[in-house]
């Protein structure tokens, strides 16, 4: 067995020392120190050295835990600007109607949290007093990211501040009405008040990270200087076991985002019981952070525990919070100072002889009350640290207590996030502790009230002061009045008119090119942010590399391997081109920035995300919902689609259902274009949507979804005649029909209409000569751009029926008087076909390629699921012959003749 003593010095051995006898010497101290004065103190001296060593610039592993106390001590605190007992009336007022709100919703059964805010009053408090920017502030003012349970508490600011109503309040998660509250910050609902929607849990610090991100593109850009915009993100400890939590922490400290906050409000809770029953979250926390990069805050304690630490000359009280686990502290919120007595400083003779100088007033403030994010000052003294440290973000850890100031039936009991109402006599004992105006006779029936201190009183002046000159309310989302960005070239989109010829272009190619095209625009080329996930080679997008540039905050330090290649890999600091690395969620949370920019900063971009279709809504769906609440703007591309044309990679590559995923999103606009054509028709109708003059009736807060395929096809020609790019952009038109091919049917031939969407409109064209050439069968062929938008048109024309309106479906309008039954032919999932199968008045049928993906060429993939030509070739005779339009024989003998 090799000796372990061995393999240390064997490890030594790899580090050269230069003076052993001086080492041993250092070591030998350390010894001396734990022998004489116990290993407390020698790793008490340890850290200390570290941290001078790290304090002097002197390379060393960081120190990624501190002790359990407040990283700014009392001494060192700036005194807190303002008037602090006014800002103590304005949060009692705050905490009660956010109480009083919830408790007078309950009695529809709505809902709501009050614990929430309860706990992270001061937190939010303190910001709007002295550091959140509004909008009239220099740049774009701050950005706010809310954590989504604490909303009641922002609402109840709000109606202080005038800019809500008792009818607001009492409409509280009752929206039907048109006036009433969203639950939590959506601004699709309250798109006056909310800038971001944060309580699926876990995006709001994603989405937070790249917003301070983007702020820095668009600087760096020349876009808009917003280097005086700061992001703050309040969060739950709880939260953060979500993996987008934490997924770009690295990203942040590596880029410097110094405009960047992260506050966690731990309360210690999550919401079932505490968040880390046996251990501490707050120190994994901060050594998570630590070891990413940023700069911790601790602000653990209220200034009642400073006269425990004075006496602490041992260092015991110290050893002690860091060793009890966070159950432990909930549960002594909720005791008598006899049992915290016994149970915390019983543990040690020092502290046995500390408690014995404590009275049991003094032992219940501290452990019932005094929390660093209860207190004004503490607060403030984080804050400030927070946004005068330079090169890193900051994340702050403030403690609270779950429920504070509601009383003892609330304070960090387990069941609190499910309470949602306080009784009568629990918001007598609340105002009694909040010292607020209210009678007992103000509650009437039973019912409490709101409190407001008068629209002229000091209260409100003072808060309306402050916010004047922080830039105004916050939070607060703007749509500034702006000219709609001008059109692109015609000739962008008109080249693509004409077809390829007999060359063999992909999808996927023909978008890249469009956009090669589109960034170069005078007008509108810079407003463009492409953004991939490192696959941009794999779309051929290593063309846009030299002439756009990838962003970087450090430009290019090094000299690229392809140096001498026209197509080289080109960093730069004001690079237009956002290469995420293999990160869905980051670049989904890039997309939503750039996407949302026209109204957090006032200035409209355009972005497209490309990636893998497979991988895309499958694993960031939940981001691209939070899109749509946030109203944002843009492409999505899914590229490699569908579920047979990215040959050899197999199951899980193969996406046979993206465009089913994202039907269920009513923001996303979700196209499946076949032809080059059709790809700019789309995308020069989705930049007049969205940037330029919508048409009446139109929302131009959508974001649309392509996918586009990596098969080398040769392009058609756009069809001429009436009606093609409205039937592009609505979903469907006659791509040609049996005469129009020049496929001279027989008179009386059989006819039946076959409808293929993306790369199946190529089998379908296959299977349209073979009906005809080999079955005497007359086939039209129609191009189904969107499946989606069809049957959402149709499903508006039926809601239209139900309020007396005559409209007939365009799919129904469009296939009108098509003779013969229809067949639709998908590379997705017949369930995507199938969404409009109840307005087509003719016989239908469909196929896809459902089930699980597989490796194999593309023709052996199609035979697999049954959708290559020769398939569709036999599904259309199956149709025809259950009309009695063909012989049944023909079915059978066409299975026999093609294999299948």
């Amino acid at each position: 067995m090799t000796d372990p003593n061995a393999i240390q010095a064997s490890e030594l051995d790899q580090l050269p020392d230069r003076d052993p006898e001086e080492t041993a010497e250092w070591q030998a101290s350390l010894d001396a120190v734990a022998k004489a004065a116990g290993p407390h103190r020698a790793a008490y001296l340890m850290r200390r050295t570290l941290e001078r060593a790290e304090g002097n610039g002197i390379a060393l592993p960081k120190l990624l835990e501190t002790d359990y106390v407040n990283t700014i001590p009392t001494a060192a605190e700036p005194g807190l600007p303002g008037d602090p007992a006014m800002e103590a009336r304005i949060t009692a007022w705050n905490r009660w109607n956010a109480a009083a709100m919830v408790t007078r919703g309950s009695k529809y059964g709505v809902g709501g949290h009050i614990a929430t805010f309860a706990s992270a009053a001061w937190l939010y408090e303190t910001g709007f007093n002295h550091f959140f920017k509004g909008k009239e502030a220099d740049g774009s003012g701050d950005q706010l990211y809310i954590q989504g349970h604490a909303s009641p508490g922002i609402y109840a600011r709000a109606f202080l501040d005038g800019r809500l109503t008792e009818h607001h309040l009492d409409h509280f998660r009752r929206e039907s009405g048109g006036d009433g509250l969203p639950s939590y910050p959506h601004p699709r609902r309250l798109p006056w008040l909310w800038e971001f929607p944060t309580v699926s849990m876990g995006l709001g610090p994603l989405s937070a990270i790249y917003q301070a991100r983007f702020n820095r593109y668009l600087t760096a850009r020349g876009i808009k200087d917003v280097s005086q915009s700061h992001v703050w993100a309040f969060l739950g400890d709880g939260e953060m076991d979500e993996p987008e939590s934490t997924a770009a922490l690295a990203l942040a400290s590596r880029e410097g985002l110094d405009n960047l906050t992260f506050v966690i409000n731990c309360n210690l809770q999550r919401l079932d019981g505490p968040v880390r029953a046996n251990f501490k979250i707050v120190q994994e926390l901060e050594a998570q952070f630590r070891g990413a990069g940023w700069n911790v805050v601790k602000s653990l304690w209220g200034n009642a525990w400073d006269e425990l630490f004075r006496l602490d000359t041992t260092g015991a009280l110290v050893r002690r919070l860091r060793e009890v686990p966070d159950a432990q502290v909930q549960t002594y919120q909720t005791r008598d100072a006899a049992y915290i007595r016994q149970d915390f400083f019983g543990k040690d003779p020092a502290l046995v002889e500390m408690a014995k100088l404590l009275s049991d007033d003094k032992i219940l403030e501290c452990f019932h009350l005094s929390r660093g994010g209860h207190e004004a000052r503490k607060v403030y003294a984080a804050y400030k640290a927070a946004v005068e440290f330079k090169g890193a973000p900051t994340v702050i850890l403030a403690q609270t207590v779950k429920g504070h100031t509601l009383g003892e039936g609330f304070a960090s009991k387990n069941a609190n996030h499910q309470m949602k109402k306080l009784s009568v006599d629990e918001f007598k004992t609340m105002r009694d502790l909040l010292e607020l105006p209210i009678k007992d006779s103000d509650f009437v029936d039973g019912v409490v009230p709101y409190g407001h201190p008068g629209a002229d009183s000091p209260e409100v002046r003072y808060l309306q002061e402050r916010r004047a000159a922080l830039g105004g309310p916050a939070p607060a989302r703007r749509v500034h009045p702006v000219a709609p960005l001008p059109a692109p070239a015609e000739k962008a989109f008109a080249s693509f008119d004409k077809g390829s010829g007999t060359q063999n272009v992909a999808t996927t190619m023909a978008f890249v090119r469009l956009i090669k095209d589109l960034v170069r625009d005078k007008e509108t080329g810079k407003r463009w942010v492409p953004i991939v996930p490192d696959e941009a080679r794999t779309f051929g997008m290593e063309s846009l590399f030299p002439s756009l540039g990838i962003y970087s905050p450090k430009g290019q330090t090094y000299e690229p391997v392809d140096r001498d290649q026209l197509m080289y890999y080109k960093e730069a600091t004001n690079g237009q081109i956002l290469n995420e690395g293999i990160t869905e969620a980051g670049s989904m949370a890039d997309f939503i920035a750039a996407s949302t920019s026209y109204a957090t900063h006032g200035e409209a971009m355009i972005p497209f995300y490309i990636f893998y279709s497979m991988f895309g809504w499958q694993r960031t769906a939940d981001q691209m919902w939070q899109l749509g609440d946030q109203l944002g703007r843009g492409f999505l591309v899914g590229a490699t689609a569908g579920r047979t044309t990215l040959t050899g990679e197999g199951l899980q590559h193969a996406d046979g259902h993206s465009p089913v995923i994202a039907a269920t999103n009513p923001a996303a606009l979700s196209y499946d274009p076949a032809f080059a054509y059709e790809v700019a028709t789309i995308v020069r109708d989705g930049i007049r949507r969205m940037y330029g003059e919508a048409a009446p009736g139109e929302d131009p807060n959508v974001f649309y979804y392509l996918t586009v395929y990596n098969e080398p096809l040769p392009q058609p020609a756009k069809p001429s005649g009436l009606g093609v790019d409205e039937g592009i952009v609505k979903g469907l038109y006659r791509f040609n029909t049996a005469e129009s091919a020049g496929l001279s049917p027989v008179a009386n031939a059989p006819r039946i209409q076959l409808l293929g969407s993306g790369t199946a409109i190529h089998w379908v064209l296959k299977a349209q000569r073979m009906l005809a050439e080999e079955w005497g069968v007359a086939a039209d062929v129609w191009s189904a751009t969107s499946w989606t938008e069809l049957r959402r048109d149709a499903l508006e024309a039926d809601a239209g029926l139900l309020r007396g309106e005559e409209r007939i479906p365009y799919v129904r309008q469009a296939l009108h008087g098509a003779e013969g039954p229809v067949l639709a032919v998908s590379d997705y999932m017949r369930q995507v076909p199938d969404q409009i199968a109840q307005w087509v008045e003719q016989d239908w049928s469909s196929l896809g390629a459902d089930g699980f993906g597989l490796s194999d060429t593309r023709e052996g993939a199609r035979r697999h699921f049954g959708v290559d030509a020769e398939s569709v070739v036999v599904a259309a005779l199956a149709q025809l012959a259950r009309r009695g339009e063909v012989k049944a024989t023909a079915v059978k003998e066409a299975r026999e003749k093609y294999g299948l």
